[in-house]
């Protein structure tokens, strides 16, 4: 039997045949563009530029910058007790361009707010939590007391006459405070402020009469003299100041108290780019340069736990300050 001839490829064909071999061959190409996004990776700061959790998340996007393709572009968009910066990384596009870098306050304010505009446990998924500080109760450096009991008599005696600094309502300045006031039963007035820094300013200058800030930025100011330590919330000491006491050693162990920072990503995001990310930043801080300049920062307690582990922190951390809360009778807004 006579072969016939194969006929000729047409062009729609060849065309059709090129294209499935270029699929084929870019595929893992493909794939791994799916995984990340390429083009910079925005993370939302919802605190003030200079702040504790600022500082932390530019030295981890930095890191970021130089180890992957992608520049990860520190955007800070504050208000609202770090609701307004939340709220734009919820309804993002879950690609992967888009992460929050934010603090325990995000634990807080879903028991702190009414009404949201987004909701914390459904809408935002956690990637890791990073570190743990500790806070460090300082007082202007001119002051007359030198330990805790000195400042707490000195109060004591001076009903109404002392201010406190905070960053607002459900911040963590507001919430160690608190926690503090009620243990040594205390009253003072509190005189918010947009920012750490511009708090911390005002207390260097005497117009505050403590400010309990976050080790990252507390410790600076202590060893330059220009603040005193009087304690620090923390369970242990701290190895940055550790002729500190812990605020249990000066006597009010229910006011313990550590600031978390942690990374979260808009529901749906990939969990390929959650996982990555997750351990990119673990990676980073394995590094011993990394590691000893957050300990510099007071950011002692290293976690970076995986994306499971952070969703189980977070919903305790939840449940935690719901409790606190409303032990002290503080009604959503």
């Amino acid at each position: 039997m006579r072969h016939r001839p194969h006929a000729p490829l047409t062009r729609r064909a060849l065309s059709a045949g090129l294209a499935g071999l270029a699929g084929g061959l870019a595929a893992p190409r493909l794939a791994r563009a799916a995984e990340w996004p390429d083009r910079p990776v925005r993370v939302i700061m919802p605190y003030a530029a200079g702040g504790p959790t600022d500082v932390i998340g530019r030295l981890i996007c930095d890191s970021l910058s130089q180890r992957l393709p992608q520049r990860f572009v520190v955007e800070n968009r504050t208000g609202a007790g770090g609701n307004i910066g939340a709220a734009a990384v919820a309804k993002s596009a879950p690609d992967g361009a888009t992460f929050l870098f934010t603090n325990t306050g995000h634990a807080v304010n879903r028991s702190l707010y009414a009404k949201l505009d987004y909701d914390p446990q459904k809408d935002l998924v956690p990637v890791t939590i990073v570190a743990e500080s500790p806070m460090v109760l300082l007082v202007p450096p001119d002051a007359p007391t030198r330990t805790l009991a000195e400042f707490v008599a000195r109060v004591r005696a001076a009903p109404g006459e002392f201010s406190y600094g905070s960053t607002g309502t459900g911040g963590a300045l507001q919430l160690v405070s608190l926690l503090f006031l009620k243990a040594a039963g205390l009253k003072m007035e509190e005189i918010p402020y947009r920012g750490s820094a511009p708090t911390a300013q005002d207390l260097v200058a005497g117009r505050l009469g403590m400010l309990y800030d976050a080790g990252v930025t507390a410790f600076p100011l202590a060893q330059g003299g220009q603040a005193r330590a009087l304690a620090v919330s923390s369970a242990e000491r701290s190895k940055v100041m550790p002729d500190v006491p812990t605020i249990g050693e000066a006597g009010f162990p229910a006011a313990t108290f550590s600031v978390w920072q942690g990374i979260l990503a808009p529901a749906g995001t990939p969990q390929p780019i959650v996982d990555r990310l997750r351990q990119e930043v673990a990676a980073i801080l394995a590094e011993g340069s990394l590691r000893q300049r957050f300990a510099e920062l007071g950011a002692e307690r290293i976690i970076t736990n995986t994306p499971a582990e952070a969703r189980q922190y977070v919903d305790a951390e939840m449940d935690r300050w719901a409790r606190v809360l409303r032990e002290a009778g503080i009604q959503p807004q």
